[in-house]
């Protein structure tokens, strides 16, 4: 599996330098379950680091809400690795023309304060809020390439590091409201276009913190002090089509702004 791996992400790496549409792959490479695509997805982020000259900041995860497993057609969350040179704050300005296709998600961000030990057993939600130091709202942005989501592939998607291209975090707080009960805003210069609630990402961002802790168990490998974590989009993936400015209100926690342009 070692050597297949690293054939598909040295054609990963090729296929996102020279700006090619993304198409379901999984199948050319034999990469036949989920186990095998995610190590697709860890070679990968390897030779992009080692590109890049960064590490790993956190993660993200992805498909947490009903309205994201049926855009994509997939019934369960995935994860993905986040480059710690693509992090940026509030206000950041990043140029549509850089991405094959952006698409922008809206969700709360978590920073974890200690080491979780390596449990592969469901953590509860006081155990992952205990290990929680701070959240704030924040955006990820992501890249499909222009995918076809009629024919999309989830071992594909895995393996081309669940499409993460960044993220944008709002000022972290570590004293929180229910996070469960709030609500989400979304405006694109100025004007509300969709809003929804923590309850929409597993019924608790939380919930999704701890989906990601057991994963990660299953691999050899655990969540950091630092880690800071994506825990999925409260509403639908945004395509911009224009330059603009987007904004993120959750009550409690504050707003994030991130302005796109050519």
């Amino acid at each position: 599996m070692e050597h297949a791996a690293i054939k598909a992400a040295e054609a990963l790496m090729n296929e996102h330098r020279t700006g090619a549409r993304f198409r379901p792959f999984a199948s050319v490479f034999g990469i036949a379950n989920v186990d095998y695509a995610y190590a697709v997805q860890r070679e990968y982020v390897r030779l992009q680091m080692q590109n890049r000259g960064t590490g790993v900041a956190g993660y993200k995860i992805g498909l947490t809400s009903k309205r994201m497993q049926e855009m994509c057609g997939i019934d369960s969350p995935i994860a993905g690795m986040v480059l710690g040179d693509r992090v940026h704050g509030s206000g950041a300005r990043v140029s549509v023309s850089d991405y094959g296709r952006i698409g922008l998600e809206f969700e709360i961000a978590v920073r974890i304060g200690r080491d979780l030990l390596l449990d592969e057993h469901q953590l509860t939600l006081e155990e992952v809020a205990a290990a929680v130091d701070a959240v704030c709202p924040a955006i990820e942005i992501v890249d499909d390439r222009n995918a076809d989501y009629g024919g999309l592939d989830a071992l594909s998607l895995i393996a081309d590091n669940s499409w993460n291209a960044g993220i944008v975090l709002g000022e972290f707080v570590q004293r929180w409201p229910d996070l469960a009960a709030i609500e989400g805003v979304v405006s694109i210069d100025g004007v509300p276009v969709d809003r929804g609630s923590g309850r929409d990402v597993l019924g608790h961002p939380f919930h999704a913190v701890a989906w990601l802790a057991g994963h990660l168990a299953t691999t050899g490998t655990g969540l950091r002090a630092g880690d800071v974590i994506m825990t999925g989009n409260l509403v639908t993936t945004k395509f911009p089509d224009r330059p603009s400015a987007y904004r993120f209100d959750v009550a409690g926690l504050g707003g994030i702004e991130l302005a796109l342009r050519r």
